[in-house]
């Protein structure tokens, strides 16, 4: 036994030193089944021996170049058509030679956040008879996956440590993110080309360790996270203004980005998603300033591609009984001033459920029209309706939106499926006082308006909708739009709702 445990242990030995010391090693995010980025220059890189010629060849293209003196090399392909045929990559240098099959070429979409991007489609069937029937017909060639799951590292690493694309059919989705395969479908049926999705989530994690290190500039909440996480000062963060329950090191500026982040650039995609907040507004959590963490997110993402104008699309909180989430679908919506990004709602759907809320589907679909509008240009509507500006006419105040593609309704959602009530009743607006106390208030809509008032004011101040954690059970939040897409919450003065830290104190 002890004989054949030595043979076993040098075998394993043998295997990794082999694939320590192989001169030529692309990056590991190229491997079969792999989708390719149409219509730009596609790099591709690796290392091999110093001063190695390293020959790329696919679709009747060839690229060469040298490595250098840290024995890297990277070359570009010239932009390539869209392709469902699965083709093969070959790269050489000297003697060697690898081959990656399958592979196709469509768009890319790099996805990240926590557990509600990382929720299994696998988990979704579990729970939704819809989601089920999705995933029991989800045969699709022309959609391929590739998870990344390397752990927290304090510097920017140069390659992942392992894992692969897989094609999408109906057993290998159910590991993978519900929120890409249900966004990744729609694409893929719309444009009909073959459509990847690379997903970096990581389940309980804030913001922060997605953000590269370099991008928190700008504003003293980033600032002061950057140095407070360059010396792990995991208390002081959590005592901070936008602090948040740091529980190790992968929760730290950057951590996230140098190990699942930093490996795939510059990996030629089309765009970014991303659902993410709900750490950053738990138990403890201050939500503030999380609109600028966005932000140097969106920027960082985009300064690490080279791509100023990426296309980035997320997802707003939907309904939980944290304090703090108000709060932070507030930030979320604020952080849509960056140019060339868009923002799904979901506070009408899975009402008063769970902290991972099943249907996946609704959140996929309402974030690929987003793309489908902006970077495909096909007239679908894209947004519910986004409160513009109020008017007020004596004890009334009427709230006029952006986004209201055939008119206002009220509606009722249901899994894939908004129903418009006729003659129904709005609920979840409120009217702030001449003191700045709030009072539920009656609701009408007139037009593309909506009137609001109450009998308990007489001099209305401000109105709000939707400004709760979340809507009691009878009383849905239900405004949405001709498109059957919902409003997003606002108020229309937010000096009148301040943030209550000791409502949301830290655990000890």
């Amino acid at each position: 036994m002890l004989r054949l445990l030595k043979t076993i242990s040098a075998g394993v030995a043998f295997l990794f030193a082999g694939d320590l010391f192989a001169a030529l090693q692309p990056a590991k995010v190229f491997s079969d089944n792999m989708v390719l980025q149409q219509g730009v220059s596609v790099p591709v890189w690796g290392s091999a021996d110093i001063g190695a010629n390293v020959v790329v060849e696919f679709a009747g293209q060839r690229a060469e170049t040298k490595a250098d003196n840290a024995g890297r090399w990277r070359l570009e392909f010239e932009p390539l058509s869209a392709s469902a045929e699965g083709r093969p990559l070959s790269i050489r240098s000297g003697n060697e030679r690898l081959l990656f099959k399958n592979v196709v070429v469509g768009d890319v979409w790099f996805s990240g956040g926590q557990s509600n991007m990382g929720y299994s489609a696998g988990s979704m069937a579990k729970r939704l008879a819809k989601g089920k029937a999705l995933v029991d017909a989800a045969d699709y060639p022309g959609i391929r996956f590739r998870k990344v799951n390397e752990e927290n590292m304090p510097m920017p690493q140069e390659d992942l440590k392992g894992g692969s694309w897989f094609v999408c059919t109906p057993n290998s989705v159910k590991a993978f993110s519900a929120v890409g395969f249900i966004f990744a479908r729609r694409l893929h049926e719309k444009l009909k080309v073959p459509i990847g999705i690379i997903d970096c989530s990581w389940g309980g994690t804030p913001i922060e360790p997605y953000i590269p290190a370099e991008a928190f500039t700008g504003h003293p909440t980033l600032e002061r996270l950057a140095k407070l996480s360059e010396t792990r000062d995991y208390e002081a963060i959590k005592a901070m203004r936008g602090g948040t329950f740091v529980r190790s090191d992968a929760w730290l500026a950057g951590a996230i980005y140098n190990a699942r982040i930093a490996p795939v650039v510059p990996y030629a995609i089309r765009g970014a998603i991303w659902y993410q907040a709900e750490s950053n507004c738990g138990t403890g959590e201050d939500p503030r300033d999380y609109a600028h963490k966005m932000r140097a997110l969106i920027q960082g993402w985009r300064g690490a591609w080279g791509r100023p104008d990426l296309p980035f699309y997320y997802v707003q909180l939907p309904q939980w009984r944290s304090y703090a989430w108000t709060y932070a679908r507030e930030e979320q919506r604020r952080a849509m001033d960056v140019p060339n990004t868009g923002m799904a709602v979901t506070i009408d759907l899975d009402f008063n459920n769970d902290i991972h809320p099943p249907n996946k589907i609704d959140v996929g679909e309402r974030l690929a029209r987003w793309p489908l509008a902006k970077v495909y240009r096909y007239s679908t509507p894209y947004s519910g309706p986004t409160f513009r500006s109020v008017k007020r006419g004596g004890n009334v105040l009427s709230v006029m939106f952006n986004n209201v593609d055939g008119g206002l309704i009220v509606g009722q959602a249901g899994v894939g499926q908004v129903i418009e009530i006729k003659g129904g009743k709005l609920f979840g607006f409120e009217l702030a006082d001449e003191g700045g106390e709030w009072h539920a208030a009656n609701a009408l809509i007139r037009g593309n308006t909506v009137a609001v008032s109450s009998v308990e004011v007489s001099e209305p101040r401000a109105v709000r909708y939707a400004c709760h954690p979340q809507a009691p059970e009878d009383k849905q939040w239900n405004l949405y739009n001709g498109a059957k897409l919902p409003a997003s919450p606002f108020c229309s003065d937010w000096s009148l709702m301040p943030y209550d830290p000791k409502q949301n104190p830290m655990p000890k």
